[in-house]
């Protein structure tokens, strides 16, 4: 399992997010760089910068990674297309302006100058609050939620999104100062740890979630050492650094966020 490097903190989160999902299904795969590059045509040093935040990776590459992975490539095309739309931002030239005729450089590399277009505020700012409403719907659509069925859109009601009703316990309810208990148990036909608040191995989990696979997380963070804080069932910035140090001594990405690579550490 690849042992990453820090993703930069100036990193666009959309591209960030991409990257993290594209290291674990690489992670997952078992292929290293090279063989990697080898499968889907580009180059290992190309896959570098991708996997590294240096460079937004192209359409055909992120394909050619799902492919390769045997994962769904439409969640990580959708990523990549809100970050290389940030990263693009908005256009500065029009039919009526040739690239010749707008100051680009022409054949014969010479360049015209005009008067600059008035900054289009009002198409900046509605390009931004859409940008964020699709994040939102992305990444809702990206967490793989394991065996249960998700609720409806809290009926209408505004509340926000806690994750699969457990079985026994119903629907998770943050209660400030509540403490749950925790027993983590090897489950005896998968090997595996389980503190019996969820059974997931894959959902996606990220800083300010409120739901049963965090009281799990939690639960299982203790169990191996590591003070996740009060298990509340809320992901915040003690059981946040608490995951760092799991995915660090664990040798996968270190990025806070709880994925596959972290639920086998959490686990075994």
């Amino acid at each position: 399992m690849s042992r990453w490097k820090d993703l930069p903190e100036s990193l666009d989160p959309q591209l960030r997010q991409l990257v993290v999902l594209l290291r674990e299904h690489k992670d997952r795969s078992g292929l290293s760089i090279a063989a990697l590059a080898s499968r889907t045509g580009f180059s290992k040093s190309s896959w570098d910068r991708y996997l590294n935040g240096r460079a937004t990776p192209p359409q055909e590459a992120v394909e050619s990674l799902a492919r390769t992975c045997d994962v769904r490539p439409a969640p990580l095309l959708e990523l990549r297309e809100l970050a290389a739309a940030r990263e693009e931002g908005p256009e500065t030239s029009g039919p009526s302006a040739p690239a010749e005729a707008a100051g680009s450089p022409g054949a014969r590399g010479t360049y015209t100058t005009g008067p600059r277009p008035p900054v289009p505020w009002l198409a900046i700012m509605l390009s931004s609050v859409t940008t964020a409403l699709v994040m939102m719907i992305g990444l809702m659509l990206l967490a793989p939620w394991e065996n249960m069925t998700r609720p409806a859109a809290s009926g209408g009601n505004g509340k926000p999104y806690t994750g699969p009703v457990h079985p026994t316990l119903g629907e998770f309810v943050y209660e400030p100062g509540k403490e749950y208990a925790c027993e983590v148990k090897r489950d005896s036909d998968d090997a595996l740890l389980y503190a019996g608040y969820s059974r997931t191995r894959t959902e996606l989990i990220q800083r300010d979630a409120s739901r049963w696979s965090v009281v799990e997380a939690q639960c299982l963070l203790a169990h191996h050492g590591i003070a996740p804080g009060v298990v509340d069932g809320s992901l915040g910035k003690t059981t946040e650094r608490a995951v760092r140090r799991l995915q660090d001594r664990g040798r996968i990405a270190v990025d806070g966020i709880i994925g596959p690579d972290t639920w086998k550490v959490l686990r075994t």
